[in-house]
């Protein structure tokens, strides 16, 4: 068995981004990690999207980026400019070159391949064992999924950001590359909350992605034809398919952070650091992991790291409004844009504005539906709490 001081499960962002930040500060130098993952990622196989001001330490690897969006549904067609965030879109091979440069370079990290199967903790530390090797370190940063604790609980709401996209080309020039549609509803919403989100990249080249925030995923001829459908309303016929992509990232407020211990942290997605709101997480990865080298060098137990915040109750309500009546999600989102000050709304999204933002947000939901939902939720929180496995 080889031990190491840190081991982090899953070479995914969150998995990198902290290996990365490890490697580029010297207070690790003398300590030993090993990344473990079935493939080392280094193809275009996704892309991230956030917004943030200009200056972002992502910047040079920013394939494209958009000063304005577009939001359109019930009642609502308008261009917003977004100063002083700017949207933001890295690919995948562009993110895996800068990571594994810097990570590469250390001689006291190592690389992996292998598919975890358990980790085993005690007080000590954590035995990580694979499908053919068995290791031990101080500290294991798990971010593998584990669906059966979240998925199996009633309490918390579980929805799904899913999608598939498409990167096309035109033989005519058709878009404008300074916007970005952010959400426009206008397709049909078969009783779920479904919008279209597109990225244009030049007059003639755009992502195209058919998404949806509901329960259930569809089959990939249903968000393909709604694909089809959207471009030849709006007259696009002649184009070419470059790349398709295809995700569905889970949507709770479930508090994962309840499941780390004294030497297991878990990460990404499977921390809980995805927006439960809206399916982001590439930002939430990235300031979570810039706060975790600095716990790391002056606190021992992981479960100190992470806290619940008001987002969380916010994100829990939005989450009820939309499980107990999916197909209210267009309204729920065109009135935000509609009535709140998008910059105000980014920040709240982002989890970085003030209690008086908080305010107007919630002042921009429709009352009877807040009210309704935070008395349900209210209620169900005085009730014990059982989970199911």
């Amino acid at each position: 068995m080889r031990n190491f001081d840190y081991i982090i499960t899953g070479a995914g962002a969150a998995g990198l981004m902290l290996a990365y930040r490890m490697a580029k500060d010297s207070f690790f130098d003398e300590k030993s990690i090993l990344i473990i993952d079935p493939e080392k990622r280094k193809q275009e196989d996704r892309t991230w999207c956030f917004w943030e001001a200009d200056g972002g330490e992502w910047d040079e690897i920013v394939s494209k980026s958009w000063n304005s969006i577009y939001v359109a549904g019930q009642g609502l067609e308008k261009t917003i400019p977004i100063q002083p965030f700017t949207y933001k879109m890295i690919l995948s091979t562009d993110f895996y070159k800068k990571i594994w440069a810097v990570i590469e370079s250390k001689s006291h990290i190592e690389f992996q391949k292998g598919t975890v199967r358990s980790l085993e903790a005690d007080e000590d530390g954590v035995r990580v064992h694979t499908d053919g090797e068995h290791f031990r370190a101080s500290k294991v940063f798990n971010s593998i999924s584990d669906y059966t604790d979240y998925k199996t609980q009633k309490k918390y709401p579980v929805l799904q950001q899913h999608f598939v996209g498409w990167f096309i080309k035109t033989k005519k020039p058709f878009f404008d590359p300074s916007t970005a549609t952010f959400m426009d509803f206008n397709i049909p919403q078969e009783g779920n909350t479904r919008f279209m989100y597109v990225l244009p990249t030049s007059e003639n080249e755009a992502l195209f992605e058919y998404t949806l925030f509901s329960e259930k995923l569809l089959s990939k001829e249903t968000y393909e034809a709604g694909i089809k459908d959207y471009l030849e309303k709006r007259g696009i016929t002649e184009y070419t398919i470059d790349r398709k992509e295809q995700g569905a990232i889970p949507m709770t407020a479930f508090p994962f952070r309840n499941n780390n211990t004294k030497n297991i942290l878990h990460i990404g997605t499977n921390g809980g650091w995805t927006k439960a709101s809206t399916g982001y997480t590439f930002y939430n990865c990235a300031k979570k992991t810039k706060e975790l080298v600095p716990f790391l060098k002056s606190q021992s137990d992981l479960r100190n790291f992470d806290s619940s915040t008001k987002y969380n109750g916010y994100d829990l309500l939005l989450l009820d409004v939309l499980a107990n009546d999916n197909a209210r999600g267009a309204e729920l989102f065109s009135r935000l844009f509609d009535k709140t000050d998008v910059k105000t709304l980014l920040k709240f999204l982002d989890e970085s504005s003030s209690f008086a933002e908080d305010l107007s947000i919630i002042l921009a939901v429709p009352r009877v539906t807040f009210t309704k939902t935070l008395i349900k939720r209210l209620s169900s929180f005085l009730r014990p709490y059982k989970r199911t496995l």
